[in-house]
């Protein structure tokens, strides 16, 4: 990667890379939510799986995740894509792929990224208890295929891309009030889906 970085425009950022890793660390993980590789748009990705930075429009399929959540919770669309809240309450956003060249989506299949995350995936079902796991499409699906679902909860659905949703594909399946239900059977805290704040408002808090 580090020529690859040196040869061409890369996204995210170097230091973004492991960005879900730095804010939801191994021991914080409650919910995995796995997507395919980076946006690989000028100034989109961050390193959070579906994650755009403040100010950036929304991508079609993260419209698509907006809307399920007004669906399911009732809360209404936020103004930012930012999902860093998310990860710091313990919400994994994976990326099965974790960079990309600049307007050349998944040029960087097949140079170790595949491998790396499906350690990462392994070690979180074998060594965690009581996980959610949101699978989004066939990719992600056969990357859960390890997962024990008598040890964590598993909820699989269409990728929530417009190009699942016109093929007649379901995205809408509650996914997020069933990862907030099973948490608290759990005794652990449930996800504010809603809460994301642009960064820049957060240091007015």
């Amino acid at each position: 990667m580090h020529a690859e970085y040196k040869q061409y425009q890369c996204f995210p950022p170097a230091p973004l890379v492991f960005n879900a890793f730095n804010l939801c660390p191994f021991d914080k993980v409650k919910v995995v939510i796995i997507g395919q590789d980076p946006y690989h748009g000028e100034g989109q990705a961050h390193g959070l799986s579906f994650s755009v930075n403040d100010g950036v429009p929304f991508p079609p399929s993260l419209q698509n995740i907006f809307k399920e959540i007004n669906n399911d919770l009732g809360s209404p669309i936020p103004t930012s894509g930012n999902l860093t809240r998310w990860a710091e309450q313990g919400v994994l956003l994976l990326n099965s792929i974790l960079t990309v060249q600049a307007n050349k989506p998944a040029s960087h299949q097949r140079k170790g990224w595949e491998r790396f995350t499906n350690v990462v995936i392994k070690r979180l079902n074998d060594e965690c208890e009581g996980l959610v796991f949101m699978l989004w499409g066939v990719k992600a699906r056969k990357k859960g295929r390890c997962i024990d679902s008598n040890k964590h909860l598993v909820l699989t659905s269409a990728h929530p891309s417009p190009r699942a949703v016109n093929f007649g594909c379901s995205f809408g399946k509650k996914h997020f009030s069933q990862a907030n239900e099973y948490l608290r059977e759990r005794g652990k805290s449930p996800i504010n889906w809603s809460v994301i704040t642009p960064n820049w408002a957060l240091s007015l808090m």
